[in-house]
């Protein structure tokens, strides 16, 4: 059997999603096919955490304002719930402090403004010298956002969904698959963590790799997070504080300090869910193929991190690994053939990025115009 359209999404997790809700917005005929019958990936194993403030400059974060400003229009079209807005990045250290008051001054930092001690809000921890508040956030529950924008996609946009159909083969013009073959002019591929079934070459090229990391859901504190927290280790690994000249100074101090949660790539991120229960985490471990366990000494590291900046955590009640392609760049498209893209978001930010990636992908394959 043979199906035609406008546009194929090769992928359902967020990044094909992104894809098939700009295009449909412009009235083309788009279908998306999966291998899987929901998404079970990156997509909703995640924060749910749209975070702009310190991604990378520039196209990062570019792409991530863009999205936040997507994700609140469809939030509110969709009726999916945006449970937080906003980010407080706690500062335990005098270098962390100069580093978020860096950022602040610089172009990244319009909006944000830094806390001081006696203007952090409960719940953060006493002792903590400050905070860098954003308010561009905002948070979903990516286990119940992604289902229902697939679902909105379909009966508001009439986006074709062909979960359970793997394609096996893409040329110009067609994907092949074991349902048959389905044709159109554009096609997007949004293979997620599988970087070996289509245009392997690439990937290998791009030097991409696999990132696996841990997920923890604990109990309802009895506290009322007033935004989501992050702290100096994410200092570290976010990409858009790299430019700060105190960010040496914090990493020397980190190595020092807290080289445990270094060598496992711990940092920081606490959301809240709206029964009150937290999301935390998280690690990071590179392997071409990672191993599918969960050492109960990774998670001490992260709760460790979350006992000094808002105090003894509850207990744990749901335990879980997410895994996402990992590269040198945050994302990448590129066109392996006519009338083909293959996109891939390299640094966990799919969530924070896509719906921007995606406009400026269709752009580039559709020549199709989107907002600034």
């Amino acid at each position: 059997m043979e199906r035609s359209y406008d546009l194929i999404v090769i992928g359902h997790g967020i990044v094909g999603l992104a894809h098939a809700l700009a295009a449909a917005r412009a009235g083309h005929r788009v279908a998306v096919l999966d291998r899987d019958a929901q998404p079970n990936g990156a997509s909703i194993r995640n924060f749910g955490f749209v975070t702009v403030t310190g991604q990378g400059w520039p196209d990062t974060w570019r792409r991530a304002r863009r999205a936040r400003e997507v994700w609140a229009g469809v939030a509110e079209e969709a009726g999916i719930p945006v449970l937080q807005r906003g980010l407080l990045m706690a500062a335990r250290r005098p270098e962390a402090l100069a580093v978020i008051e860096e950022f602040a001054a610089g172009p990244m930092g319009e909006g944000c403004r830094i806390l001081r001690p006696e203007e952090l809000p409960a719940p953060l921890a006493p002792g903590l010298l400050g905070a860098l508040h954003s308010p561009h956030e905002l948070r979903v529950e990516s286990r119940e956002a992604l289902p229902r924008l697939r679902a909105w996609l379909a009966e508001r946009h009439g986006v074709a969904l062909f979960p359970q159909c793997a394609a096996f083969a893409v040329e110009t013009g067609a994907v092949h698959t074991p349902q048959g073959r389905f044709t159109a002019p554009h096609i997007v591929v949004c293979p997620g963590t599988d970087l070996v079934s289509l245009f392997p070459e690439a990937f290998a090229a791009r030097e991409t790799t696999l990132c696996k990391l841990h997920m923890l859901r604990l109990a309802d504190p009895g506290w009322k997070l007033p935004a989501p927290v992050m702290s100096d280790l994410g200092l570290h690994r976010y990409r858009g504080y790299h430019g700060a000249p105190s960010l040496p100074a914090l990493r020397a101090r980190l190595e020092a300090e807290q080289k445990p949660q270094l060598d496992q790539g711990v940092h920081l991120i606490v959301v809240q869910s709206a029964d009150g229960s937290l999301v935390v985490g998280d690690s990071h471990h590179y392997a071409a193929t990672p191993d599918p366990f969960q050492p109960e000494s990774v998670d001490a590291l992260i709760l460790e991190e979350f006992a000094a900046v808002l105090g003894t955590p509850p207990p744990t009640i749901e335990r879980w690994i997410g895994v996402y392609p990992s590269g040198p760049a945050d994302a990448f498209f590129e066109a392996p053939m006519p009338g083909v893209r293959l996109v891939s978001v390299t640094s966990g930010t799919g969530a924070s990025t896509a719906f921007g990636l995606a406009e400026e992908v269709l752009a580039d394959l559709m020549q199709m115009e989107f907002p600034e």
